[in-house]
């Protein structure tokens, strides 16, 4: 096994099994729920938002295969300290890098993302893209306030 796909393998089983930023926060003033239909994977997210428009702290609750649970918990420290048109670009490089067809990586957008990178490896598994950003579709609700279920479909 290559050294990338071990440490894809130990960074996903650590996150999730001890996931950071687990558990509902009451001081969240903006939350979204998401779900992934085909996986059975929920979750709800909770972001404070502080008057500059950062996401000041992030949150999660659900249940989850393990690349959904690992995904939100990187994601969710990732995410403090960033505005949303951040977010959006976090966003974007973290979905080129899951669904770059394999051999075609992505160096910049790896780079970018630093410990969200071991994500690459889903790819691999078109099925496990889902589960991987179901969390960043949640994002996206809460950040618009929308009351809508995001899914990944």
């Amino acid at each position: 096994m290559s050294e990338l796909r071990d440490l894809y393998q130990t960074v996903i089983l650590d996150h999730n099994k001890n996931p950071r930023n687990f558990g509902a926060d009451a001081s969240a003033n903006r939350t979204a729920e998401g779900h992934n239909p085909i996986c059975g994977d929920q979750l709800r997210l909770y972001l404070v938002v502080d008057d500059s428009k950062r996401i000041s702290d992030a949150h999660f609750d659900g249940s989850g295969c393990a690349i959904s649970t690992a995904s939100a918990s990187l994601m969710t420290d990732f995410i403090k300290g960033k505005t949303r048109e951040e977010v959006e670009q976090l966003f974007d490089r973290f979905h080129d890098l899951v669904t770059t067809p394999p051999g075609e990586d992505n160096l910049e957008a790896a780079a970018e993302l630093g410990k969200l990178a071991v994500f690459s490896g889903v790819r691999d598994y078109p099925m496990r893209i889902k589960c991987a950003t179901l969390c960043w579709h949640t994002l996206r609700a809460a950040l618009d306030d929308s009351s809508e279920v995001a899914q990944t479909e």
